[in-house]
């Protein structure tokens, strides 16, 4: 039998009904809820990541949640660091860490560890940034491609956050990516329990995506991005600008595309978003599929649950 402590993974698509299931199991379980969600880390950034509402997070906080500023860096290191410890935390105190959220490499690095890369160096990446907007992100490719050809060839040359943080990691440790990168660290020190959420009929998750986007027009997400827009100190290529909707609508009020467009352009990037987690939890092993519209759906995952603890 298992001494390790029990963890709970609920992992989905956006839009499947992740939070809520979440709130409701914290109601019924001595658990925690622990934020697996690489946008929802960021302050002033509410309406467009769906973060959980003060009326949600009074009923059940949610920890890495609003930890850093749009301008900063988090990197999947950073929330593997910051996750062990609220876990420890949770368990400490007799109860059950639930981490929910969307963002499957941040669950990857937890589960199976990373390799010992650099932490994210603010001074260094301001630099990269600098010189990106002086001779562009081609030429910085062709600068990692001398660097580390296996990366280069990995990265795409228009994904800047990518070619960024493979010349911060050389530049902050003097060793190459795929250099570090064929180690891997620590795998996670408890037993998982993994629930993936999602209805069973992709056009209905695809309804979902758009009306939510809808809803999110309809609360303000304009007038939020567009105090982000107007700070001065933030850029398309920020990985924090780069989340699906905030792109779409930073284009819009940049004047490159029309508010209709802009629409069509935020909800199919939502939906594509939804098709790679998919993509990600169908490879996904160990993993116990929930469909959102089952009316027991708690029940069922609580019994599940306490089957699995009372084996320990």
């Amino acid at each position: 039998m298992s001494t390790k402590p029990l963890a709970i993974f609920l992992m989905g698509p956006t839009a499947s009904g992740k939070t809520s299931l979440a709130m409701e199991l914290c109601q019924q379980l001595p658990c925690e809820l622990i934020s697996v969600d690489s946008a929802l880390v960021y302050k002033g950034m509410n309406i467009g990541t769906a973060k959980p509402t003060a009326a949600e997070q009074a009923l059940a906080p949610h920890r890495l949640i609003d930890l850093i500023e749009p301008d900063e860096a988090y990197s999947a290191a950073d929330f593997r660091h910051d996750a062990l410890a609220a876990m420890a935390e949770i368990t400490a105190a007799g109860r059950i860490p639930l981490l929910v959220g969307g963002t499957m490499l941040y669950f990857k690095a937890l589960l199976e560890g990373l390799s010992p890369l650099p932490s994210a160096n603010a001074e260094i990446r301001a630099q990269i940034e600098v010189q990106a907007q002086l001779k562009g992100w081609e030429a910085l490719h062709q600068e990692l491609a001398e660097i580390d050809p296996v990366a280069a060839a990995r990265i795409h040359p228009n994904d800047p956050q990518r070619i960024s943080r493979a010349l911060e990691v050389f530049r902050i440790s003097g060793c190459t990516l795929t250099e570090l990168t064929q180690h891997k660290g620590d795998p996670l020190p408890y037993k998982v329990l993994q629930f993936a959420i999602a209805p069973n009929d992709r056009s209905e998750l695809h309804q979902r995506i758009d009306a939510r986007f809808l809803q999110m027009l309809d609360s303000g997400f304009e007038q939020e991005v567009l105090a982000l827009y107007e700070r001065g100190d933030l850029h398309p290529d920020l990985p924090s600008i780069r989340c699906v909707g905030y792109r779409q609508m930073w284009d819009y009020l940049s004047g490159v595309v029309g508010y209709d467009e802009m629409v069509a352009r935020g909800q199919a990037a939502t939906r594509q978003l939804a098709k790679r987690q998919l993509t990600w939890l169908r490879g996904w092993p160990d993993v116990r599929w929930l469909d959102t519209h089952n009316t027991l759906l708690a029940q069922d995952v609580i019994a599940q649950i306490k089957a699995v603890n009372n084996d320990q």
